[in-house]
């Protein structure tokens, strides 16, 4: 028993040195490679950064304001400018068309250049001061959803305030006080209270979110390339220092305490170090930018949100890896990862409400990091949950990391001893 416990002793020591020592050099392969080529630099430096602040510079009005729209007044009264007046004043809308027919206001919205059209019938004054009921017709355009429901909330904001007025008007003419005309006209009164990002700012909550959504894109495309590549020129036997194999050849089976693997998940760790730390840090930079750079307070913990999206980041590189090493082929993995990672912010419960999807769409949602880490997001930026809901999810993907990296890893070695798998694309 004791000489058993002395070889393993002896085995062990020299095992921590050589992994770490395999992951160093690695990383200075990586390094040198880096520096060798212009286009991964790119993908690793500016080309992340050109995209966040694309991002940044679209949603940096905040809240869309001056929409154009277009105002058919068939009327021509002084109560019908009054209502036109009234919407120009609307910071959200911006009246910039009058058409003169109603082919005009077609021609306006299929070119696009209004959102909607307000058209106001010929007897709109003569038959308020009737006392006639009559209506005011909204023509826009619901491709845009958006724009759609901004101005559709500004312009009934506007007409109920004017048919408001009118009323008041009228029955203060017929004697009522300015009170009880005020109670008549509006018997019932509603009160909305926005909770979280009470502007609403579309850049705290969609443009913070859609710069998760690419470096989500940009990790696992990374992944997938970085080790397809490998695959590809059919370097993996010395990038991962194991003994180059033949066809015929058995392949080299890992001993029991697991050091044959371990030296082939520290050349794995080490090829996305450097694209893990590049993408994690332009997140990290963009958060902190787009909430304390612009003087937005964070009702929770940023520093978590932070953590998070590193956590998130790592997960989606070994995914766009293992994609192309469950494939053997550079081309299908970067698909399957265009394929998950593209229209993962359609599923995530962002833009379009994730319990309006379909339940199979909803599973698939479940399935996709980019939606628990958003739930983080939003959490944290937004609403200000407390910690312990918060935590859970990034813990996960990291257990989840572990797995995944190992499975990774020993793809990689089967591979290592496949000649016939190089070479594919």
């Amino acid at each position: 028993m004791g000489e058993r416990t002395n070889h393993a002793e002896h085995h062990a020591q020299p095992f921590q040195p050589a992994v770490s020592r395999r992951f160093l050099s690695a990383l200075r392969r990586e390094t040198t490679r880096l520096a060798a080529s212009r286009a991964d630099r790119a993908m690793l430096t500016w080309a992340p950064v050109l995209g966040v602040l694309l991002l940044a510079w679209i949603f940096s009005a905040g809240t869309p304001t001056r929409l154009p729209i277009g105002v058919l007044d068939a009327d021509g009264s002084t109560l019908s400018r009054q209502l036109t007046r009234w919407l120009a004043a609307t910071p959200g809308l911006a009246v910039t068309e009058a058409p003169a027919n109603a082919r005009s206001a077609e021609q306006l919205l299929r070119a696009g250049r209004v959102h909607a059209v307000l058209a106001i019938p010929p007897d709109f004054s003569a038959d308020l001061k009737r006392g006639r009921a009559t209506r005011v017709a909204l023509l826009d355009n619901a491709q845009r959803g958006v724009h759609s429901g901004l101005i559709q909330k500004d312009v009934l904001t506007v007409v109920t305030t004017l048919s408001a007025g009118i009323e008041i008007v009228a029955r203060q003419k017929r004697g009522e006080s300015p009170a009880a005309a005020a109670a008549h006209v509006e018997p019932l009164r509603s009160a909305t209270i926005s909770l979280f990002n009470t502007a609403p700012d579309y850049a705290r909550f969609l443009g913070a979110a859609l710069v998760a959504a690419l470096l989500h894109v940009l990790a696992m495309s990374t992944g997938a390339w970085a080790v397809g590549r490998e695959l590809r020129e059919g370097t993996l036997p010395g990038w991962l220092g194991v003994a180059e194999q033949t066809a015929d050849a058995a392949p080299a089976q890992p001993s029991r305490n697991g050091a044959g693997l371990a030296p082939v998940l520290a050349a794995l760790l080490a090829k996305l170090a450097w694209p893990w730390l590049s993408f994690s840090v332009v997140g990290a930079l963009a958060l902190a930018w787009l909430t304390v750079g612009r003087g937005w307070p964070v009702p929770g913990s940023l520093l978590l949100v932070a953590a998070a999206h590193a956590a998130f980041v790592a997960l989606s590189l070994l995914l766009g890896a293992l994609f192309t090493l469950l494939a053997s082929s550079q081309r299908m993995g970067l698909s399957a990862a265009g394929f998950v990672a593209a229209p993962a912010f359609a599923f995530s419960g962002v833009a379009f409400p994730g319990l309006a999807l379909p339940v199979g769409a909803q599973w698939w949602a479940l399935a996709l990091p980019l939606t628990h880490y958003l739930q983080v997001q939003v959490q944290q930026l937004l609403m200000g949950a407390p910690l312990r809901l918060s935590l859970t999810t990034p813990l996960v993907m990291l257990a989840l990391c572990v797995p995944l990296a190992g499975l990774a890893a020993a793809l990689l070695r089967r591979a290592a001893g496949r000649p016939e798998l190089w070479g594919k694309r």
